[in-house]
């Protein structure tokens, strides 16, 4: 039985469904989450729905989280939507249903779930989320929220379309989520839209960014600045596509120091495959778009000199 048949015969087979994401969720993780919900909850009018997870003010236009019960998971069918491993998981809960489904677009280097449907070849979850969608057009409902749901999540993960992840596939399922009734230009400016704190911090990016000799850009975002402009570590996601602006960054690293001192480390790439990279740092992800962890600022330095090691195999 292939993933769509085997995801199909589960949702028919139960009366509650329960959908997860990851933890510090993007616009993907909340946009498959409740896109998926979405269809479900259009096409099968007697079940019970429901997505969980911290709830992200700044995510809310995309959907808001139910909160529920525990008594709930009995005899519940959990899916887990954009999360690559278990320990990621928002709302640690889900593992207490009767049959747990994985949907993720990020290599599958820590499997879980009874079934597990896995492309890292797909630009976005959200993408999976509509060609499982279209895979049983027949017997399910795409309804506007669920089509502005998903496109939201496609453009989150592809950079707008910018990211090499973008394939004519991607582009199609864009066109099509547009024709379902997705407000294309309204998500775009949604996803753009900074406060006038996030402005001052890009700002303070540009300022203060370093390139390396084979064109590694990096830049800490410490507490103090943070605090200082009234930012959460969480808002912080708006800027780091900022450094890939400047034409002669091939890759770019921003640390963002949490509560306890230690950073979290995003890294992005135009051509060079960084994940390994995030792999020796406690982390992994995309080869474009990864993400990892750093104790002090001789592990940053370790990293970017990691860094700008791979890029100087591409000269």
């Amino acid at each position: 039985m292939d993933n769509y048949s085997e995801i199909m015969q589960a949702i028919k087979k139960y009366s509650r469904i329960i959908i997860h994401r990851h933890q510090r969720p993007d616009p993907d993780a909340i946009g498959s989450q409740v896109g998926l919900a979405e269809i479900l909850r259009a096409s099968f009018p007697y079940k019970e729905i429901f997505v969980v997870g911290k709830d992200i003010p700044e995510f809310d236009w995309i959907g808001e989280m139910d909160e529920i019960d525990i008594q709930l998971y009995d005899d519940a069918l959990v899916i887990i939507t954009d999360t690559a491993n278990a320990p990621r998981i928002d709302d640690r809960r889900f593992n207490m249903g009767d049959k747990l489904i994985k949907i993720d677009h990020h290599p599958d280097d820590e499997p879980y779930g009874d079934v597990s449907w896995v492309d890292d070849q797909a630009s976005s979850c959200s993408e999976m989320i509509y060609r499982f969608y279209q895979h049983f057009a027949k017997q399910l409902k795409l309804p506007v929220k669920a089509a502005n749901a998903l496109f939201a999540g496609i453009v989150g993960d592809t950079g707008r379309f910018m990211y090499p992840a973008t394939t004519p596939q991607t582009m199609l399922v864009a066109g099509a989520l547009m024709a379902a009734g997705a407000d294309a230009a309204a998500v775009c400016r949604r996803e753009d839209a900074i406060t006038l704190p996030l402005a001052k911090l890009s700002a303070f990016v540009y300022q203060e960014m370093q390139i390396t000799d084979h064109n590694i850009a990096y830049v800490t975002l410490d507490k103090e600045t943070l605090s200082k402009l009234h930012l959460s570590e969480a808002e912080t996601s708006a800027v780091v596509p900022l450094p890939g602006k400047v034409a002669s960054v091939v890759a770019w690293v921003i640390f963002v120091q949490q509560e306890d001192g230690h950073y979290r480390v995003r890294l992005r790439s135009k051509g060079p495959a960084i994940n390994g990279v995030a792999k020796n740092h406690r982390g992994g992800g995309h080869p474009m778009a990864s993400g990892a962890k750093a104790v002090d600022n001789a592990e940053k330095k370790q990293i970017i000199n990691e860094l700008d090691e791979v890029a100087s195999q591409m000269d």
